[in-house]
């Protein structure tokens, strides 16, 4: 088992590898970027740093709410969230397809699947899938 960082999307768990997060932290001011990608909200500053902010709902495909934490990544992201749920020992299960409702899209991102609590949890890639973000 890994330690993840445990997080909400909506009505969706997932988790992010604790050795990849530097921090969470409240929603910070974007300033948006021309012809970006969907899912990036746009560049927030971020400890001096000017840091891409991704979507974490749109990268999913999910509906979500207004972002309540974000969480940056030692890959220089940061993921627009709901609450952080907290740290736990958890293991993707392989066995366990990605849900159908998710899409493709979610398949570049999303790199395996548990289970948390009687609900599914989604394993998410710490850079964002970095050629989600550059599309």
């Amino acid at each position: 088992m890994d330690r993840e960082l445990i997080f909400s999307v909506g009505a969706l768990l997932c988790a992010l590898p604790l050795g990849d997060v530097v921090e969470t932290i409240r929603p910070l001011p974007l300033q948006a970027v021309a012809d970006s990608a969907d899912a990036l909200l746009g560049v927030a500053v971020i400890r001096g740093q000017a840091v891409p902010v991704l979507d974490t709902a749109r990268l999913l495909g999910v509906a979500a709410a207004p972002a309540e934490r974000f969480i940056t990544t030692r890959a220089a992201v940061a993921f627009a969230t709901g609450p952080v749920l907290g740290v736990r020992d958890v293991a993707p299960d392989a066995a366990l397809p990605l849900p159908p409702a998710l899409g493709a899209g979610a398949a570049r991102v999303v790199t395996a699947v548990g289970v948390l609590d009687s609900r599914p949890l989604l394993f998410v890639r710490s850079d964002g899938g970095a050629h989600v973000a550059a599309a």
